[in-house]
């Protein structure tokens, strides 16, 4: 049994009460970060964060606690007081409790380990005991000032969302000098105003150079949220939490009712970025990732979807596609947009699907394939079938986010975005969710579109009203989304709503599969990594698209997570067309193509490729370490990745080619071998002759791989043959 395991058995058995022991410190630890914590008289605070071997951060600020809060419109000063004898300290939690008299207020301060290894969570609740309704202003979820060294060199790593299409950078690593401002925001919409700087992935990692080591902090929440980080001397500020502006943040608490903070992580690091990767991917398969998915050993599936053809699909298209796959060897066929009657109106349209979509389903299983369908369920529209979500109808009119103009017409797979905060809406979602799962025989349900409002005009809903002085509308894809005030409550309120109908599915349909796509990548955070099961990492889905997407979000994210669509792209000779193929194959693997558009030659090279993923690819994918040992892609150099499973002593290089006439070798430098170790190499399109290395010889002098041919690829599996 390992130290780290003794350590975590030796902490559970460890609990006592504050009362007993008149102590006002605890500590939680796992393999990777140990935390001191302190309760002050009036505040709490982390008192030093520790990665095990390594140097210590101390803290040197308190945590913000709300000052005052509102009561029949008039601002009222709140004075917390440490709750010795309500606070509580075990091994796998500590929770300092503060009251405040008047207004009559509870403040719940947790911290809790769920795993041996990875990042310890946090979580702020206050709860109204007082017998009126009261308005609270933004409490963030963490707050610390980290004292660094003067001369100390301290790295910043975030990570852009691959939203739309992933920019030029995408993966930032900035040094942290004195000045150094910076704040990093995320929400259910992304990028849509060109002049706003790129939502990220809420997570951020500060490094310091000369150790390897440092922290990260990550929020568990899909609205509207910030990380801000500010350094000026020696000290290094952080804040973590909903995102604060427009402001002022206001919302409701009812007699009885609690205000829970986003959910955040905070964890310590050695070995650099990838170090931190490692263990925080596969902290959150087992802390936020479904047990049912992630026990099923063909996850990550290989999907054939039909977007490939548009809008036009239809049950004869659908059919052939369904033969195709199961001749591919697909896993899942996967209907795209097109197949319902009108935008809000999620039922088949019978000229396209006389049959209804149930006979499609049934005709999947019969092939052995899993069946998934699209559906933008929160879009209203302006069919009037029954059962349709329609925009001029009375009660649905008051749960949208805003009115529409009277010449208002919906895009062909684009509505106006419903409140999901609403209790009525939510549960008409639902409903709606529950009756689509069920009579369409799913097995896969994606959600795209504008699912989680990012605003709302209306003063009549549970979240906070609007600044009618303070207040723009816009409009996108056809949808008209609300910028105000209230913004962030609005997000705040609809958040919890889908994660309520996600979470009610789940125990309806313990194996039911959900996509997160929400227009390609906008919606890639830690709350729908506990809500969902897999991403559409961006909506552009060239090679070179595929690959920067991946090479960016999987720093924080399972691999298996990350969906890459394949795309039609110029394959004028079968290594383009493996190298197009490749570029998907990193994570989940979905194809967006006509498969019944390809040479006999083509389809005899995917059903290989295929067959490869699934049997040799997917289990590193899954279970595997991951490193990234190459520059971004930029489809000029050569890029790369490598998986290693130490436990099973096998892993793969993925080579990629640009487009430089002159590149026609690269050599990368491998991680996480055994120095020691010998290992066989095998090159899996021949392009050199297999041959054997040893781990200090690929990790140091590197693995070189020769392609003749620009956008081209190679698969290099490792296997250690000891020493």
């Amino acid at each position: 049994m390992s130290d780290a395991r003794v350590s975590w058995i030796g902490l559970l058995c460890f609990s006592f009460n504050l009362t007993a022991l008149g102590q006002t410190n605890a500590q939680l630890k796992t393999s990777d970060t140990e935390l001191v914590f302190e309760a002050g008289a009036t505040a709490p605070r982390i008192v030093s964060l520790l990665p095990p071997g390594l140097p210590k951060w101390e803290n040197r600020a308190s945590e913000n606690l709300i000052a005052s809060v509102e009561i029949s419109e008039k601002k009222v000063p709140v004075q917390w007081s440490f709750n010795r004898e309500a606070s509580q300290i075990s091994g796998e939690r500590v929770a300092f409790v503060y009251d405040s008299a008047s207004p009559h207020l509870r403040l719940t301060w947790e911290w809790k380990t769920r795993q041996a290894y990875g990042p310890i969570e946090h979580e702020i609740r206050i709860e109204n005991l007082d017998n009126q309704e009261i308005w609270i202003p933004m409490q963030d979820s963490l707050a610390a000032n980290w004292q660094v060294d003067l001369q100390s060199t301290v790295e910043h790593l975030f990570v852009e969302k691959g939203a739309n299409t992933p920019s030029s950078v995408g993966t930032h690593q900035v040094a942290i000098t004195g000045g150094y401002h910076w704040t990093g925001t995320s929400s259910t919409y992304g990028d849509l105003s060109n002049d706003q700087p790129r939502e990220i992935i809420p997570w951020s990692l500060v490094e310091r150079k000369d150790s390897s080591s440092g922290w990260y902090a990550g929020i568990e929440f899909s609205g509207r949220t910030r990380i801000a980080l500010s350094r000026e001397k020696d000290s290094l500020q952080v804040t973590v939490g909903l995102n604060p502006d427009p402001s002022p943040f206001r919302t409701r608490l009812k007699a009885g009712e609690s205000f829970e903070t986003p959910v955040v992580f905070l964890g310590g690091f050695r070995d650099g970025s990838d170090g931190a990767g490692n263990v925080l991917r596969r902290w959150v398969r087992a802390v936020l990732g479904n047990p049912e998915t992630w026990k099923d050993s063909n996850y990550p599936l290989v999907a054939n979807n039909s977007w490939g053809g548009g809008m036009a699909v239809n049950e004869e298209i659908a059919s052939r596609m369904i033969r195709d796959s199961a001749d591919l060897g697909v896993d899942m066929f996967h209907i795209d947009a097109g197949w319902f009657r009108g935008v809000g109106d999620w039922y088949p349209n019978p000229e396209k699907f006389p049959h209804g979509l149930a006979t499609i389903a049934d005709n999947a299983h019969q092939h052995g394939l899993k069946f998934g369908l699209w559906v933008d369920w929160t879009q209203a529209g302006l069919s009037t079938g029954p059962g349709a979500l329609n925009a001029r109808d009375p009660k649905v009119r008051d749960w949208m986010v805003t009115d529409i103009p009277k010449d208002w017409q919906p895009e062909p797979f684009k509505g106006q975005t419903i409140d999901l905060g609403v209790p009525e809406a939510k549960q008409w979602a639902h409903n709606e969710v529950e009756r689509i799962v069920t009579d369409y025989h799913l097995d896969m349900l994606e959600h795209d579109g504008y699912l989680v409002a990012h605003g709302c005009d209306r003063s009549d809903h549970p979240h906070a009203a609007p600044d009618p002085l303070n207040k723009c509308i816009h409009k996108a894809w056809g949808s008209y989304w609300v910028d105000s005030t209230n913004s962030t409550d609005v997000s705040y309120h609809a958040v919890r709503a889908y994660y309520d109908i996600y979470s009610q599915m789940r125990k309806n349909h313990p194996g039911l599969l959900f996509e997160i796509c929400n227009d390609g990548g906008r919606m890639v955070d830690f709350g729908s990594a506990a809500h969902g099961d897999y991403f559409s990492i961006t909506d552009t889905y060239d090679p070179l698209s595929n690959r920067r997407a991946f090479y960016d979000t999987s720093h924080v994210l399972p691999a298996a997570m990350l969906e890459s669509y394949v795309e039609k792209w110029p394959t004028p000779r079968i290594e383009n067309f493996r190298y197009m193929l490749r570029s998907g194959m990193m994570g989940w693997l979905t194809i967006m193509i006509d498969t019944n558009s390809w040479s006999a030659e083509q389809h005899m090279e995917a059903k290989k490729e295929i067959e490869l993923y699934k049997k040799e690819l997917r289990p590193l994918i899954r279970d595997a370490s991951l490193y990234h040992i190459s520059s971004r892609p930029d489809g000029v150099h050569w890029d790369g990745m490598e998986y290693w499973d130490a436990s099973q002593k096998r892993g793969v290089v993925y080579a990629f080619r640009g487009t430089i006439e002159a590149e026609k070798s690269h050599t990368y430098r491998l991680n996480g071998l055994n120095p020691v170790g010998h290992y066989r190499l095998k090159f899996y399109d021949h392009s050199s002759p297999d041959r054997t290395a040893t781990g200090r010889e690929l990790m140091n002098a590197g693995l070189t791989v020769t392609l003749p041919m620009q956008n081209s690829s190679e698969l290099v599996f490792l296997e250690e043959q000891g020493r």
